[in-house]
């Protein structure tokens, strides 16, 4: 078992996590812009055996019951910091209506309108912030926002995004 390490991430791969292949894949044309922080409205879960099911049934249900071509976001994180990829690097995705061509899409692993996001799992985006910077997917000076600043909804849940501030500032 591996997993790619940026700048001090653990990232599960789609493979590590029998992602199901994508019925299409879209390449952004450009630098991601924005990051929209969303929640996914599941019960939390720590550890990469009890997420990879849970993480699994939210594409399923991205593709099914939504009629996405792939699990929404770009990537999530679990409650201990591990990150996983869903769309990764550079894909368009579908978690933003009206506002994904430019932006990067990352959900944290629970329903925060309740609980608070863990230091571990800040930290950890915090980190791939930093490191999409590096690798030269996101721009340098990107804008942060929850889902709720692009749309109608509670996403990302009232504790996380009143936190969002101590994921801005990171490169």
């Amino acid at each position: 078992m591996h997993q790619v390490m940026e700048q001090n991430v653990r990232i599960v791969s789609r493979v590590q996590w029998r992602a199901a292949p994508p019925k299409q894949r879209e390449r952004q044309k450009s630098l991601a812009r924005r990051v929209v922080i969303h929640h996914t409205a599941t019960p939390s879960c720590r550890g990469l055996e009890k997420c990879k099911e849970q993480i699994f049934s939210i594409q399923r249900d991205h593709m099914t019951e939504r009629g996405f071509s792939d699990i929404g976001y770009n990537f999530l994180v679990e409650g201990g910091g591990i990150v996983f990829e869903g769309r990764g690097w550079g894909v368009v995705g579908a978690h933003t209506k009206g506002n994904n061509l430019d932006s990067l899409g990352i959900a944290f692993i629970g329903n925060f309108n309740n609980d608070a996001p863990s230091k571990e799992a800040i930290l950890s985006v915090k980190q791939l912030l930093q490191s999409g910077v590096s690798q030269g997917f996101l721009c340098k000076e990107f804008s942060l926002l929850g889902h709720r600043d692009l749309g109608d909804t509670e996403c990302p849940g009232e504790n996380l995004y009143s936190a969002l501030p101590n994921l801005r500032g990171t490169t």
